[in-house]
């Protein structure tokens, strides 16, 4: 299990990584940070559940805009340079909102483990959400809430990818994004644990994907 808590330069990095229009606005340093900074703002406020200052965002897009200069020069260095990946098909993404009087988190992680500990748990401000395979058992947990599949996205795996606690991890999302996008394949979603970088993917992608990621460590 993992709980994960994020600070805004995280949130920053993981909002531009989703949007591959403004990811490649940036990489050809097209982009206001300002101006992206006040339209970013209110998702930031959401993730983190509190009021986020204009200039600290404008900061941290213009942190994460740098370091596009930075990986273009240490390029023959790959970012995943001594990474270790894992890949687990067959996930369900389970999210639900912190006002669904009728979701209790506690009792929903005293079932999950009973059940198994091979699981994801993310405390966000606004919501839970749990990573975990989709098998029966896991489904029969929610069998008694009203309208279980609204909770559920499926059909999707999960690639962990550790990086040595001695190497920048900051710029992982975004290498990892740019490498799979270049080879047709996108995200469906990224978070930060407390020692690795999960990243969700479609299930038919998954095989290939690891295969380039585990390419781009073979190659270092």
């Amino acid at each position: 299990m993992r709980i994960s808590s994020i600070s805004v330069p995280e949130v920053v990095r993981e909002i531009i990584t989703r949007n591959r229009s403004i990811y490649d606005c940036m990489k050809m340093d097209l982009i206001n940070y300002t101006a992206l900074a006040v339209k970013i703002q209110p998702e930031i406020e959401r993730i983190l559940g509190n009021s986020v200052n204009l200039n600290t965002i404008v900061v941290a897009i213009k942190r994460y805009a740098d370091s596009f200069d930075a990986k273009e020069e240490l390029r023959e260095e790959s970012v995943l340079k001594n990474a270790r990946l894992s890949l687990t098909d067959g996930i369900m993404d389970i999210k639900f909102s912190v006002k669904d009087s009728h979701m209790d988190a506690l009792d929903i992680l005293n079932k999950f483990s009973k059940i198994t500990n091979n699981y994801e748990f993310f405390r966000l401000s606004d919501s839970f959400r749990f990573l975990a395979e989709d098998v029966a058992d896991i489904r029969q947990i929610f069998e008694n809430v009203p309208n279980p599949d609204e909770f559920f996205s499926t059909g999707l795996a999960k690639i962990r990818i550790t990086i040595p606690t001695n190497q920048n991890q900051s710029d992982v999302v975004s290498y990892v994004a740019e490498v799979l996008h270049a080879n047709g394949i996108e995200l469906v979603n990224a978070f930060f644990s407390q020692d690795s970088i999960i990243v969700i993917l479609r299930g038919t992608d998954a095989s290939r994907a690891y295969e380039i990621l585990h390419s781009e460590i073979a190659r270092v």
